[in-house]
């Protein structure tokens, strides 16, 4: 197997795609396979060899000809160029149903991440335990950041407090952000690394789908 040549640029569509390959992958482990073609994968996954041999090539070669691709091998590299073994510290800002949700449920641990510290401004909720961390006031985040040097925050905040937390947070050397606010964060700083959820848009995606299957049935 080559080694990992990651090209200078890799479409937004070929990273995103990677988590969907990762899963995949997991999932064929599972089942106890060990190795596929590119064409098994296509057909399983409603995508075409080429795209996927594509795809892979973006960092470097993973298959050997006649033999397809080792599973465990291919995922464990796919881990890699997703940064799954970094470690990466977060924290998570806004500690009401979202936030508690994300914390309790989400495998940061197994997602290239290790949330490091919860905070809120509500009293009634500092000093209260969520995922086996202490919820801590946002007065004391830009000490904590100095400090500890978090790579990335989770913001689950009322959109209207998010501009003036994401100044205190960029200004402590915070520069990666999951988004689950309303609010552009790129626009203001576009030299941080951003991934934005933003579920109503997620909704209405799935109703333009059911909407679309309806009329043309």
């Amino acid at each position: 197997m080559e080694s990992i040549a990651k090209r200078e640029y890799v479409s937004p569509a070929v990273i995103r795609r990677l988590p969907r390959y990762y899963r995949f992958l997991g999932t064929l482990l599972g089942r106890g396979v060990t190795r596929i073609s590119s064409r098994e994968i296509a057909e399983m996954m409603g995508l075409t060899a080429s795209q996927i041999r594509q795809d892979l090539n973006c960092f470097g070669g993973f298959g050997q000809q006649g033999y397809g691709y080792n599973v465990e091998v291919l995922r464990a590299e796919i881990g890699r160029i997703l940064g799954l073994d970094k470690g990466f510290r977060a924290i998570l800002v806004g500690a009401g149903n979202m936030g508690k949700a994300i914390s309790n449920y989400v495998d940061f641990a197994n997602k290239g991440f290790n949330l490091i510290a919860i905070f809120d401004k509500d009293p009634a909720k500092i000093g209260t335990r969520v995922a086996g961390l202490t919820i801590k006031s946002t007065e004391e985040i830009t000490d904590f950041c100095l400090t500890h040097k978090p790579d990335v925050a989770v913001l689950t905040l009322p959109l209207q407090a998010t501009k003036g937390m994401l100044d205190i947070l960029v200004a402590a050397g915070v520069t990666g952000f999951w988004n689950f606010t309303h609010y552009d964060i790129l626009y203001d700083y576009p030299h941080c690394a951003v991934e934005s959820v933003f579920l109503e848009d997620s909704l209405m995606t799935l109703s333009y789908l059911v909407n679309d299957r309806r009329e043309s049935e």
